[in-house]
């Protein structure tokens, strides 16, 4: 992606080299690993795991301290994310404003290993999550080599890129009142139909993090897009399954299978229309 030169956000707290005072409780390399399979890409569902999270990591100091200088790479990659933000913010602006509504932008936080949100404790096998309570994404960078090692994705910067803006499309939706009226209505329903209400939700946001690709093409370069379908196949639910459990359970999908997040991602792309996004209309 062509990226450098380009603005960068003015929102981004980098963490990156801290580490807290704290001390993980035991049981918190478990913990990840299950957020990891069930949260993946998790924009609303951090929250619902918050009590868990708490409990397993009492004793986390919030007091950040530097312990090493970031490497010439980790600089890089957070002058990246910076920059894709930066676009994030200029696109949703415009779209917000084309469609009478003015849009507020996200901070987003750059950390290693661990991080105190609003939403609770989280660790880095959470994987890039978005906190609705304090409007915040939230990325350790580290994960995209375990995107591409672990889950076989393509890697490459645009990877990345369709990441920041699939959890940016989550504070879109809480924006224009989406997962408000989704966990309002996955009050009092069963897991399967609360897990199709989450499933529409993630993949609306593959089809804004399209919408945010589509208004952005005069930066692309060849085989951009492609690193993020190849992403988007490796975070799919049944993709997952496969791979940790060696088979795959529909009824608990909470993100959507590869195809469907790659068609949502491909639709917003192509279409490059708002109202052409309601996942909720067609998966229910």
């Amino acid at each position: 992606m062509k990226w450098k030169g380009q603005r960068k956000s003015e929102n981004v707290e980098d963490r990156r080299g801290m580490s807290s005072g704290g001390k993980i409780a035991a049981g918190g390399g478990l913990i990840g690993i299950i957020i990891l399979l069930i949260n993946m890409f998790g924009g609303e569902n951090v929250q619902q795991l918050t009590p868990l999270l708490e409990q397993l990591q009492q004793g986390q100091s919030t007091e950040q301290v530097r312990q090493r200088d970031l490497t010439p790479e980790e600089i890089e990659l957070g002058d990246f994310a910076t920059t894709i933000l930066g676009f994030t913010e200029t696109t949703w602006a415009k779209v917000f404003q084309e469609n009478g509504m003015t849009y507020e932008n996200p901070g987003m936080v750059l950390f290693t290993d661990n991080v105190s949100t609003a939403c609770g404790n989280a660790t880095a096998a959470t994987g890039p999550f978005y906190c609705p309570a304090d409007r915040k994404v939230y990325m350790d960078l580290a994960f995209f080599e375990e995107l591409r090692t672990r889950f076989g994705a393509k890697g490459g910067d645009f990877a990345i890129a369709y990441v920041i803006a699939h959890e940016v499309g989550h504070h879109v939706q809480t924006l224009l009142g989406t997962s408000g009226k989704v966990r309002k209505l996955q009050q009092g329903l069963s897991q399967t139909a609360a897990n199709k209400l989450s499933v529409s939700l993630e993949l609306q946001a593959d089809f804004y993090a399209g919408l945010w690709a589509h208004y952005n093409q005069k930066y692309l370069e060849e085989g951009d897009i492609e690193e993020a379908l190849s992403a988007a196949q490796a975070v799919g639910d049944d993709a997952i399954q496969k791979k940790m459990q060696g088979h795959v359970t529909p009824d608990s999908f909470t993100h959507g299978t590869s195809a469907q997040r790659i068609e949502w991602f491909k639709r917003g792309y192509q279409t490059g229309d708002i109202r052409k996004g309601d996942t909720f209309a067609e998966l229910n």
